[in-house]
C-alpha cells in the first residue's frame, strides 16, 4: 500500500491514479457524445468503450480509496476539444479520448510497481487496441505522442476538459484540455 508522503502530499502512485481517474471521468462523458453521434457498428463500439471506461473508472476509485486517498468526483460537464457534429467527428473524438487515457496510463505504469504496474500495462494495452479500432491503425507508442511516428495521429492531452466554473458546457467548443476538472 502506498501512503501519502510525510509532507502530506499524495504519493506519485496516488497522483497518477487521480490523474487517470480524471481522464476516465472525461472519457465516460465523451463516449456519451460519441455514442450519440455514431451509427450502426460504431454505436455499438461506442457503448462497449463507454462500459469499459466506466468499469475502469470504478476500479480506479477503489484503488485510490485503498491507497488512503479520496477519489476526485467527475465534473458536471466537460468541454469537448472540437465540434462533434458527424459520425466522423465522433470517431475522431473517440481516438482523442483513448489517446488521452493512454497518456495517463503511461504515467501510472511509470509510477507504480508489481501487480499494479501489470494491471496498468494491461489497461494501456486495452486502450491502445480501442484507439487503433477507432483510428483504423495502430501507433508506435500509445500514450507517448512525442514518440509516435512523424505525422502520427496521437493526440495531446486527450480528454475533454471541464468548463470553467459558472459556465455551461457546449458540444462543439474548440477548447482542448487535460481532462481534469478546473
Amino acid at each position: 500500500m502506498t501512503t501519502p508522503s510525510p509532507s502530506g502530499k499524495e504519493s506519485p502512485v496516488l497522483q497518477a491514479l487521480q490523474s487517470l481517474l480524471d481522464a476516465e471521468h472525461a472519457a465516460v462523458y465523451g463516449y456519451g457524445v460519441v455514442g450519440a453521434k455514431s451509427e450502426g457498428a460504431a454505436k455499438a463500439q461506442a457503448r462497449t468503450a463507454y462500459d469499459a471506461h466506466r468499469a475502469r473508472r470504478d476500479e480506479i476509485e477503489r484503488l485510490i480509496t485503498g491507497q488512503g486517498g479520496q477519489p476526485r468526483a467527475a465534473a458536471p460537464a466537460y468541454t469537448l476539444p472540437f465540434a462533434v457534429d458527424t459520425a466522423a467527428d465522433a470517431s475522431r473524438l473517440a481516438v482523442y479520448l483513448e489517446d488521452g487515457v493512454a497518456a495517463h496510463l503511461v504515467d501510472l505504469v511509470a509510477a507504480s510497481g508489481g501487480d499494479q504496474r501489470i494491471s496498468a500495462a494491461k489497461w494501456l494495452q486495452q486502450t491502445a487496441v480501442e484507439g487503433a479500432r477507432w483510428r483504423g491503425a495502430s501507433i508506435a507508442f500509445p500514450g507517448l505522442p512525442e514518440r509516435a511516428a512523424p505525422g502520427g495521429t496521437a493526440a495531446g492531452p486527450g480528454a475533454p476538459s471541464a468548463p470553467p466554473a459558472g459556465s455551461t458546457a457546449k458540444s462543439g467548443a474548440s477548447h482542448t484540455g487535460s481532462g481534469q476538472p478546473s
